[in-house]
């Protein structure tokens, strides 16, 4: 009798040791389990809206409407604005709005796009017919030397700045697209790995595999918000954009048959010389070894950036 009473004694005091032992254990699985849930679900959402190239976009819209607001506050001020000023400034706010919608509301712009492009935050000029003038003729400041001084520095801007910014935004567009992907989906083996601790065939195996991916997941995604990928992928395509536009203010002018209703020529040949961060003797050599060079020319155009 008194063994019978032993042996309940031990089985009881087993089953209380068990117990014990089970509920912290599924206490721990389950808070895993639903935190790293609720970090997938949060990196989603953040890679889908990428903070770090929202930032970069709203600074530079900021930026452009500044200058803008500059441009209208100068025409003012100068003189008596026409209605062609007012459809221009007017058409300059419609693009810029067009190029960087209000984020969250609606449109956003595509942090994932298919193809790298260069931001284009201007209205689009129509298309003229091209009217070389000959190197004796000097009307509005333009002459043919100056004209051929031009074309030469958008081939310069064309191959090397604006190509080697699109380059390096598919750099940071592949690096973003691929840690973008790869933290939730960390996340996410994480919290299936730890659903599975304290399963008799898998249960040390899981929470190793849980805790590895986990940290990995911190890292990938330290790596992608921390280090601004999105960012630097917004920065190289408005930098493109920017040599875009030059190159389109150059060919514009080129193209206007009426010299008379160009920039004038002195006046738009510093002007390019201030945006690319040159003097005018500098910018006059960078032309002079474009044509000695050709394409095989390593320098680039712009000096700012």
């Amino acid at each position: 009798m008194m063994k019978i009473v032993e042996i309940r004694r031990f089985f009881n005091g087993g089953t209380i040791r068990i117990a014990s032992i089970g509920a912290p254990l599924l206490a721990l699985k389950l808070s895993s389990t639903l935190l790293y849930l609720a970090a997938t679900g949060m990196m989603l959402i953040t890679n889908k809206i990428q903070p770090p190239q929202l930032a970069e976009e709203r600074r530079n819209v900021a930026r452009l409407f500044k200058q803008l607001h500059g441009q209208i506050q100068t025409t003012i001020k100068i003189g008596t604005p026409t209605m062609a000023d007012v459809k221009e400034f007017m058409d300059k706010v419609l693009a810029l709005d067009k190029a960087y919608p209000l984020p969250l509301l609606g449109a956003m712009l595509d942090k994932f796009p298919s193809a790298v492009e260069p931001a284009v935050w201007w209205p689009q000029q129509p298309e003229k017919q091209v009217k070389w003038l000959s190197g004796r003729m000097d009307k509005n400041g333009w002459n043919g030397k100056l004209e051929e001084e031009m074309r030469k520095i958008v081939g310069v801007l064309n191959r090397k700045d604006k190509k080697d910014y699109l380059r390096l935004g598919e750099k940071a567009l592949k690096i973003n697209k691929l840690l973008a992907i790869s933290g939730p989906l960390l996340t996410g083996l994480a919290a299936a790995g730890f659903a599975f601790v304290g399963s008799p065939s898998h249960g040390a195996s899981a929470a190793v595999v849980g805790c590895v991916v986990g940290a990995l997941a911190s890292v990938v995604n330290t790596f992608e918000h921390g280090g601004q990928v999105g960012m630097a992928f917004e920065m190289y395509r408005s930098n493109a954009g920017f040599f875009s536009l030059m190159e389109e203010s150059i060919e514009s002018n080129l193209k206007e048959r009426d010299v008379e209703r160009r920039e004038n020529g002195e006046l738009f040949e510093m002007k390019v010389a201030l945006l690319l961060g040159r003097s005018l003797s500098e910018l006059k050599d960078l032309s002079a070894a474009s044509s000695r060079k050709g394409n095989a020319i390593e320098e680039f155009a712009s000096k700012l950036f």
